[in-house]
């Protein structure tokens, strides 16, 4: 009797192994990273943290980052300030941040390639990353061609870019930034000097997700190179950013007037 059921049953037991099969490779093909012509991963796609913004009141004066950034670990920027940028820092607060007057940050509470904002797009071609960014609405052209930094540039808010392939890794280094913006917002001091240099490293964990390590470096203001927490953004379940200008620059002046009436700053 039981050698006739493990006999009657056997067919249906290898149907259902190959269903188990065949779902398990189509959830593997599903998550098998991207590839681009030339066999680099493909990281083209619309990336975000995982969900919108918060609608939350926003903390300025802050080291930590707003409702839904990403944890940056336990230094901050201003934390690794030399003797001489700590007490620059001290005369500094949230009405001199740069980012009051729609000028972005060089990373943001999140990635540089995120910004400011929540979302991001990438587009690969075979010499050139470009990074676009919805929040004010700007872009980066990364050059994976081999070629050098420019030196026929001025300096600029987000630097000069270019980019290189470790393996599976694109490494995104930045220099020549004009010193005129912050590191980051929301009030967190952060001026730096033009020494400033970020490295990014982007890497595929999967189809769906997109891990971005970033180092920043600047030797005449900071002890020691900033490393900030790697941060994995999953692809999201659009294929376009929107335009999300920025316009509401009267906010500097009401917090200037604000300082002024409260501390007799001038």
């Amino acid at each position: 009797m039981k050698q006739s059921w493990i006999a009657s049953s056997a067919p249906g037991a290898i149907v259902v192994a190959m269903i188990v099969l065949a779902h398990g490779g189509s959830a593997a093909a599903q998550n098998a990273m991207p590839r681009a012509a030339d066999g680099h991963p493909d990281l083209s796609g619309v990336w975000w943290p995982g969900q919108d913004v918060p609608v939350t009141n926003l903390r300025v004066g802050s080291s930590q980052a707003p409702a839904g950034a990403p944890r940056q670990g336990p230094d901050t920027f201003a934390s690794l300030y030399q003797p001489w940028a700590a007490a620059k820092a001290k005369t500094l607060g949230e009405k001199d941040d740069p980012a009051l007057r729609c000028v972005p940050p060089v990373i943001g509470p999140h990635v540089g390639f995120l910004n400011s904002g929540l979302v991001g797009q990438i587009m690969q071609t075979p010499k050139f990353v470009a990074f676009l960014t919805e929040t004010y609405h700007s872009f980066k052209l990364v050059p994976t061609d081999g070629r050098p930094h420019r030196d026929d540039v001025a300096p600029s808010y987000r630097g000069d870019s270019v980019g290189r392939w470790e393996g599976d890794t694109l490494v995104v280094d930045t220099t020549n930034f004009n010193a005129q913006n912050w590191v980051s917002d929301h009030g967190n001091v952060s001026f730096y000097s033009d020494a400033l240099h970020v490295v990014e490293r982007y890497r595929l964990v999967d189809a769906n997700r997109l891990q971005v390590a970033t180092t920043v470096e600047d030797p005449k203001s900071l002890t020691r190179p900033w490393t900030l927490t790697p941060e994995t953004l999953q692809r999201a379940p659009f294929d376009q950013i929107m335009e999300v200008s920025c316009s509401n620059v009267g906010t500097a002046a009401l917090m200037e007037g604000a300082a002024k009436a409260n501390y007799g700053r001038k």
